[in-house]
């Protein structure tokens, strides 16, 4: 009679804890948001996304900034919400000088110039990796994107957790504004 007893007894604990568990409903639906990332090739685009997914780069289509395809980044942008734009922070000083370029357009384009940007600097880790104050100033930042919302952050493949930093606040940029568009 007791073994019935303490058989119930844990039933019933199970069915407790099904019912804290699993019939609280759902959870929240959390934001999407459709992203653009562009920057010239070997930036490390795929690397750094790949990682942050825990993907295998094998696994996720290479989006080339090849002379030949950067023409075609517009198509691209349709119906984005933000723009994250990854530059090689030790590239030469010709590749440097059409990632600023590249930067430049983007953010004067009809379709991103309102959104946010991300602006990663990467392969800090390497010797010749130019600080994120030398890039704000070759770039031209202050003065170009008065007024818009943009993060400028050095990054490497081997500092996860500052790239994850990185992209929270991107996301806290696009929400406030989603919150600006509820208010109007």
């Amino acid at each position: 009679m007791s073994d019935l007893r303490i058989t119930e007894a844990f039933l019933y604990m199970d069915y407790l804890c099904f019912r804290a568990l699993c019939c609280k409903g759902p959870p929240p639906a959390r934001p999407e948001y459709d992203l653009v990332c562009i920057g010239l090739t070997g930036s490390g685009k795929t690397s750094l996304l790949s990682k942050l997914c825990s993907e295998s780069p094998e696994n996720v289509v290479s989006t080339t900034g090849a002379d030949n395809i950067r023409k075609y980044w517009s198509r691209y942008y349709q119906g984005s919400q933000g723009v994250i734009f990854v530059l090689d922070s030790a590239s030469s000083e010709d590749d440097l000088e059409t990632a600023r370029n590249e930067l430049h357009s983007a953010l004067q384009h009809p379709q991103l110039c309102t959104l946010p940007f991300l602006i990663l600097a990467n392969h800090q880790d390497k010797p010749a990796a130019r600080s994120v104050q030398e890039i704000k100033k070759y770039f031209e930042l202050e003065p170009l994107a008065r007024g818009k919302r943009w993060i400028l952050q050095p990054c490497s493949l081997d500092d996860m957790d500052a790239l994850k930093d990185s992209f929270s606040q991107l996301i806290h940029l696009l929400e406030e504004k989603d919150h600006e568009a509820m208010r109007m």
